[in-house]
């Protein structure tokens, strides 16, 4: 999470210059809530709850995002594009990869067809004042707690601190 967070707050000056512009992370709806005392997984660690930790993460960055731009010509969105057909969960427990491999094979999207919504919130006129919200199958859904603006700023507090950037923008 702390990755795209870092170089969305240094591509702001440019998304700013090349008005309108529009940021859109690729995230999913999750209901792990990021421990914001150990955001990097430094004293507790499993690679299902760092995943589900960093998708919620990316959706509450979003939220926060659109809130601290708004009404400046950039709009921050994030974008779920649903099961998709990836090797993602390869070192997951035999149970989930089983699951997960079923969900694939049946309910998966090709890495192609998932990213045509992408595309859409991207550049489609439908979206061009679209902001602060979780796209998925063409319109807006929600996700747990996303919108508790609390957490939002603890999170941006924090994710600056981590990332030495100031929390202005």
């Amino acid at each position: 999470y702390l990755g795209p967070f870092l170089l969305t707050r240094l591509l702001i000056p440019y998304l700013e210059a090349a008005r309108p512009s529009r940021i859109i992370n690729l995230t999913a709806p999750s209901t792990t809530r990021p421990n914001l005392d150990d955001l990097q997984g430094e004293r507790k660690f499993s690679s299902l709850g760092a995943f589900g930790a960093s998708k919620a993460a990316d959706l509450l960055f979003t939220y926060a995002l659109a809130r601290r731009l708004g009404g400046r010509g950039i709009t921050a969105n994030a974008y779920h594009p649903g099961i998709m057909k990836t090797n993602l969960n390869r070192t997951a427990p035999t149970p989930i990869r089983l699951v997960a491999g079923v969900l694939n094979r049946f309910a998966g999207a090709t890495p192609e067809r998932a990213s045509e919504g992408l595309v859409q919130l991207a550049t489609s006129v439908q979206f061009a004042d679209t902001n602060g919200q979780l796209i998925h199958g063409g319109k807006a859904i929600t996700a747990p707690f996303i919108g508790d603006r609390d957490l939002q700023d603890s999170l941006w507090k924090a994710s600056c601190s981590l990332a030495r950037v100031q929390e202005t923008i």
